[in-house]
C-alpha cells in the first residue's frame, strides 16, 4: 500500500473565552488538517495543533517541510506494516520537525485500519469507549471553581485537572475552591507546567498531597536525575511526567529513575511515539495518561483511538483531550457521544468522512 496523494489544510477555531496558556493568551487555536491517500483506495488524517511556543512551527514553515523533504521520503514506501514500520524508518533521518512527522505516521495508521476495514481505536485493539477528564486552564480560583461545577454537570466529569503555576497560595486556594465546587467524589490533580525551581518542587508535591490530589504532572523542570528520583520517592505522589518526555529515549532515562507516570500526546508526537512509549511504560510497571495538546474536536478523536487501545491496568488518569468543548465551531460534522465523562467513538474505518470539508474551507487560514 503506497500513498498516491497528499493534501495540508489550515484552519482556526474560536474559544468561547480567552484562554491563558502558561506560555500564550489565546482567542483561538490554530491547526494544521494532513490527508493521505493510498493506491488501494484508503484514506488516512491527522492533525496539527499550531502554536510557537507548542509546536514551534507555523502553517508555512509545516508545508514548506511537508513538501520539500517529509513527503518526497514517503513516495516508494510501503505503509502497511507497523512491525516493519517503514514510515518510521524513512522519517529517522530527518532531524527535528517532531510535529510534521508525527502526523504523517498517525495518518498512516488511519490508512492501516481503513485497509482491513476496522475503526482504528480496533485496530490498535482498543475499547469504543473512553473515560475522559476535564482540564482548567489557569484563572481566578472561583472562576476555575465555576468551570469545574459547570463542566461536571453538564457532562458528567469525574476527574479534573487543575493547571496551576500561578503561585502557591493561588495554586492551593484554586484546589479549595474547586474542591468544595464539585464534591469530594471527583478527583482532582495538578498540572504546574514546571512553574516551580526544584528547590521547592518537594514541599510544593507534598502541599499537594496534603490537599488530597491523586498526581502532580511537572511541578517543576524534569530531568531524569537524582533530584527526580528523590522527588518521586519522597513526595508521596506519582509525578507525572509531561515537557521533558517527548520520546522513547526519554522515557528510558526516566523509568531508570523510578518515574512511575508519564503523560502521553499523540497530537505533539505522533501516534507511533506515543504507542512506543506507553507500551514501554507498561512493561516497565509504570502508567501513562493521554495528556491534551490543545486539540480540535478532530484532533481529539484521533487522540482517543490511541487512548482506547491503552490498557486499563497502565492508565493511570481518563483521558484529557476534552479542551474542544471549549472551542464554538469544529470541523466534524458530527460531535463525540460524550456522556456521563465517557465517549462512545464511532466505529466507522474512514475517519476523514467525519470531516465536514465545508467547515475546513469556512475557517480556513487566508
Amino acid at each position: 500500500m503506497k500513498i498516491i496523494r497528499w493534501s495540508l489544510h489550515f484552519y482556526s477555531l474560536p474559544y468561547s473565552r480567552e484562554i491563558v496558556w502558561v506560555n500564550a493568551v489565546e482567542r483561538a487555536g490554530t491547526f494544521a488538517l494532513l490527508l493521505l491517500e493510498a493506491d488501494n483506495g484508503a484514506r488516512g488524517v491527522a492533525t496539527g495543533t499550531l502554536k510557537a511556543t507548542w509546536s514551534g512551527v507555523s502553517p508555512r514553515s509545516l508545508k514548506a517541510a511537508m513538501e520539500d523533504f517529509i513527503m518526497p521520503r514517503l513516495n516508494d514506501v510501503d505503509v502497511v506494516d507497523p512491525d516493519i514500520d517503514m514510515v518510521r524508518l524513512a522519517l529517522a533521518g530527518i532531524p527535528e520537525n517532531r510535529l510534521a512527522k508525527g502526523m504523517v505516521e498517525t495518518a498512516c495508521w488511519g490508512l492501516r485500519a481503513m485497509a482491513q476495514d476496522q475503526p482504528l481505536w480496533r485496530h490498535l485493539g482498543g475499547d469504543a469507549q473512553v473515560d475522559l477528564a476535564w482540564a482548567l486552564t489557569p484563572q481566578a480560583p472561583l472562576a476555575m471553581a465555576q468551570e469545574a461545577a459547570e463542566m461536571r454537570a453538564a457532562h458528567g466529569f469525574t476527574t479534573m485537572k487543575v493547571r496551576a503555576g500561578q503561585g502557591t497560595e493561588v495554586d492551593m486556594a484554586a484546589l479549595r475552591e474547586v474542591r468544595a465546587a464539585v464534591g469530594p467524589e471527583v478527583a482532582l490533580y495538578v498540572d504546574a507546567n514546571s512553574a516551580y525551581p526544584s528547590t521547592e518542587a518537594l514541599s510544593y508535591v507534598r502541599a499537594l498531597n496534603r490537599a488530597g490530589v491523586v498526581a502532580a504532572e511537572d511541578p517543576c523542570p524534569l530531568l531524569p536525575d537524582q533530584g527526580f528520583e528523590s522527588l518521586q520517592l519522597e513526595g508521596g505522589l506519582p509525578i507525572l511526567i509531561d515537557r521533558n518526555c517527548t520520546s522513547v529515549e526519554d522515557a528510558k532515562r526516566f523509568l531508570e529513575r523510578g518515574a512511575t507516570a508519564f503523560s502521553v500526546k499523540s497530537g505533539r508526537i505522533g501516534l507511533t511515539e506515543a504507542r512506543l512509549i506507553a507500551q514501554l511504560a507498561g512493561r516497565r510497571g509504570a502508567k501513562v495518561a493521554m495528556g491534551l495538546y490543545g486539540e480540535c474536536e478532530l484532533g481529539a478523536l484521533l487522540a482517543l483511538q490511541l487512548a482506547a487501545a491503552i490498557p486499563p491496568a497502565h492508565r493511570l488518569l481518563p483521558a484529557e483531550v476534552s479542551f474542544y468543548l471549549l472551542m464554538t465551531e469544529q470541523v466534524i460534522g458530527k460531535p463525540l457521544q460524550l456522556q456521563a465523562g465517557r465517549v462512545t467513538l464511532p466505529e466507522t474505518a474512514d475517519l476523514a468522512a467525519l470531516i465536514d470539508w465545508e467547515s475546513v474551507k469556512r475557517h480556513a487560514l487566508p
